[in-house]
């Protein structure tokens, strides 16, 4: 399976580096291919070392401003002109979705990707890994668009969450296979 990631490129502390790198190896160990922004600096380079070393194949999706951050020697490497047609391809070359901790660029992606599965324009599971409930504003804010009538699709259609690297990867092994 193809699994994106959304997630910082910024160095970060142990308490979000340490789940982020047993997803990654879960992943490799599980032979899936990362999908992400192909950056090889902060926790970005985290994920990607551990899924390579663990055995799973790395597809990087940079954009041609930071492409001289990209990673070097990837199983492949795109690079687009701008940020929307790296979101395309992320969301194209992927089978499923993972947010991990990161700033105003991870939430862009995933707001972006929840709202083309609220149209269906897309059904892929989305997994939010909330490490340090990071993410519990985030779940609380959803929630109250949907009491509010704000968003007429429940949270929990759109989304999963969970604190877990092991219990997202097998939810995400378990929809994607069921659907198939």
């Amino acid at each position: 399976m193809n699994i994106c990631v959304f997630l910082s490129a910024a160095d970060l502390d142990e308490r979000y580096t340490r789940p982020a790198r047993a997803f990654a190896e879960l992943l490799g160990r599980r032979s899936h291919t990362l999908v992400w922004g192909g950056s090889d600096t902060g926790l970005m380079k985290v994920v990607a070392d551990g899924v390579a070393e663990s055995g799973g194949e790395l597809l990087g999706v940079s954009v041609e401003f930071l492409a001289h951050k990209a990673r070097k020697g990837l199983d492949t490497m795109l690079v687009t002109k701008d940020l929307a047609e790296r979101k395309a391809e992320l969301l194209g070359r992927s089978d499923a979705i993972v947010v991990l901790v990161g700033g105003t660029g991870t939430l862009d992606e995933v707001t972006e990707v929840l709202e083309m599965k609220k149209h269906r324009m897309h059904s892929k599971p989305v997994v939010i890994l909330n490490t340090e409930g990071f993410y519990d504003g985030l779940r609380r804010q959803f929630e109250r668009m949907q009491a509010e009538g704000f968003l007429p699709v429940p949270v929990n259609e759109l989304m999963y969450v969970t604190d877990d690297p092991e219990t997202a990867l097998d939810y995400l092994e378990r929809v994607t296979t069921t659907a198939e």
